[in-house]
């Protein structure tokens, strides 16, 4: 028999405070600093947000909403479901916490699970033991009611369990994407220096670039910024080449989601040539590109050109440049880099008046040292470092060298 009683009855001391919940069913995760883009996309995808909060959104959304934001964000990591809240003192409340919750009546025991914590202030001795005693009570529960437990597999499972501890409570989610919505499904290599996908996506969406406007990016390693932009250019969704966690759940609509995805691949626009352009200095490195281009479909549409930056003239007269430049994370690289920063500002001086330069930096001095004024700087986070997204506006006739007094006219 079911343990009914389990679920009217809580046997800890401490009730699940589901009156407590914040008015939110959902949590989207993003990178810092890309909160407000993430914010319009949810409500584009038929989400009802609650509140921004750093490095994410709370939001309301139904079955149709969670599939679609899934399927179309940019710049969201995870959408994680919300299913359980409760006040704790004591790590054995955790434990009862997690048995109370109806695990069953979410997945199948044939699904595979793993449990993953974060915390913020909470006064727990070790992560690691908690996230093994969560386990232990999604097992037990699964036990009790079918005699069975899932297995649990930390690579790649059916079914991501994510927890969420503050100082007296915690929060219990199933991740509906699985694997992280950067995760495109196309791209076969990355380089050292890649960002992630939902990164370069939010620079190009703050840059204010259009599709249709030609962009560069002269320094594009394995050609993240490119997909994105070609993606964007063409209207389509970062996530129909990958399945998602969602598609595992009891409640999956399989009809519902067919039909999502069938409604936003109608939205696409033909494949045609883009006005995109990437060079990298390295040949291997621009063989990647071309492999993650090709794997998507945009092997025809995007031009390439093996150069060093200081050696590219403008693919156009006019147009925008976005692009992660080093910034010296090894020892040894920071006197290299003070002397070609200067060189960069020179080079987009000298070629690019009437362009828009966009560069993000981790290091707050290199930039000063192209000799150009910001016109904008925003924070944003690359993974743990933070970064300033920089704006230059070239524009033609303004970089030319003041006359002195004694100039002869």
């Amino acid at each position: 028999m079911k343990p009914e009683s389990r679920r009217t009855k809580p046997q800890h001391p401490v009730r699940p405070e589901r009156e407590a919940l914040p008015p939110a069913s959902h949590f989207a995760t993003c990178p810092r600093g890309l909160e407000a883009l993430l914010e319009t996309e949810l409500t584009a995808a038929g989400a009802q947000v609650v509140r921004q909060v750093p490095a994410g959104v709370l939001f309301m959304a139904d079955a149709a909403a969670e599939m679609r934001v899934n399927l179309t964000s940019r710049i969201a990591t995870r959408i994680l479901r919300k299913v359980g809240f409760s006040r704790y003192r004591k790590e054995e409340h955790i434990y009862r916490a997690a048995l109370d919750l109806p695990w069953p009546d979410w997945f199948d025991v044939k699904k595979t699970i793993a449990v993953k914590v974060g915390a913020q202030n909470a006064p727990l001795k070790s992560l690691n033991f908690i996230t093994l005693k969560i386990k232990d009570a999604i097992c037990d529960r699964f036990r009790e009611e079918t005699h069975e437990r899932p297995s649990v597999d930390t690579e790649a499972p059916d079914v991501p369990v994510y927890a969420f501890f503050t100082p007296d409570a915690v929060t219990f989610y199933l991740d509906t994407s699985g694997e992280p919505l950067f995760k495109r499904g196309f791209k076969r290599e990355a380089s050292a220096a890649s960002i992630k996908e939902n990164l370069a996506a939010g620079l190009l969406l703050l840059s204010g670039w259009e599709p249709g406007t030609p962009l560069l990016d002269p320094m594009c390693g394995a050609g993240t910024i490119l997909l994105e932009a070609a993606d964007m250019a063409l209207n389509r969704a970062p996530g129909r080449g990958r399945h998602f966690a969602f598609e595992h759940y009891r409640d999956f609509d399989a009809k519902l989601w067919q039909q999502i995805k069938a409604e936003t691949q109608a939205q696409e626009k033909p494949l045609a040539q883009l006005p995109i352009f990437g060079a990298d200095q390295d040949r291997w490195v621009l063989d990647k590109t071309r492999n993650n281009l090709e794997a998507a479909g945009y092997a025809d549409v995007i031009d390439l050109k093996v150069s060093d930056v200081l050696d590219l003239k403008p693919p156009t007269p006019a147009g925008t440049i976005v692009t992660n430049p080093p910034y010296g994370e090894r020892l040894g690289e920071a006197e290299d880099l003070a002397e070609w920063y200067p060189r960069l500002g020179d080079w987009l001086k000298k070629n690019f008046s009437g362009w828009e330069a966009w560069i993000i930096s981790g290091d707050p001095l290199l930039p000063k040292l192209m000799g150009l004024k910001a016109s904008r700087r925003i924070p944003l986070f690359n993974g743990p470092i933070e970064t300033r997204f920089l704006q230059y506006k070239l524009i033609a006739g303004s970089m030319r060298p003041k006359k002195t007094s004694d100039s002869i006219v």
